[in-house]
């Protein structure tokens, strides 16, 4: 007997007890869900007659399972890109100091890593948990690390070859 979407089946109802309901949804020819005709709910095909058992293989005609042993451990990050320079000591890291490549710093949150890059106001260390970007000093960049007024403009002085701005609102 071919089942289709929309026809009366028996099924098992986990909500009110029933087992009269409407297939709703079908994969291939196995029924997948139905709908209760008692309290309307929706749910997996269960047959009231119980499964049929699954055919399984004799132990003799199964695949081998493969053994459970200890596996290679998965890197979860790579190298650091530079080498660390062991003449120098470690340094703590603070916001105002400036590190150069190579440096080892210490830092509280992250442990120790290695400068990878330094730009100003800016440095890139590698850690054991991943690459982290960091504040540093902007001390040795262009213009320091200072911040300054800037110049005054003077209004009044036309600039070379032109007109003045109290030239120019002159009717």
């Amino acid at each position: 007997m071919a089942v289709s979407v929309g026809a009366d089946v028996e099924a098992l109802c986990s909500k009110c007890g029933d087992v009269w309901h409407v297939v709703v949804a079908m994969v291939g020819t196995k029924i997948a869900k139905v709908q209760c005709k008692q309290c309307s709910g929706y749910h997996r095909y269960k047959s009231p007659h119980g499964a049929p058992p699954e055919a399984k293989l004799p132990s003799n005609k199964r695949p081998p399972k493969e053994p459970k042993g200890p596996k290679a451990p998965v890197e979860r990050f790579e190298k650091p890109a530079v080498a660390a320079d062991l003449s120098k000591p470690s340094r703590t890291y603070r916001a105002s100091e400036k590190f150069d490549v190579g440096d080892r710093v210490d830092h509280p949150t992250f442990g120790q890593g290695i400068v990878e890059l330094s730009e100003p106001g800016k440095v890139t260390v590698f850690f054991a948990t991943g690459r982290r970007v960091l504040v540093q000093s902007k001390e040795g960049a262009a213009g320091g690390d200072k911040l300054s007024r800037p110049k005054p403009f003077d209004h009044s002085n036309p600039p070379a070859g032109g007109k003045s701005v109290a030239d120019l609102q002159k009717p």
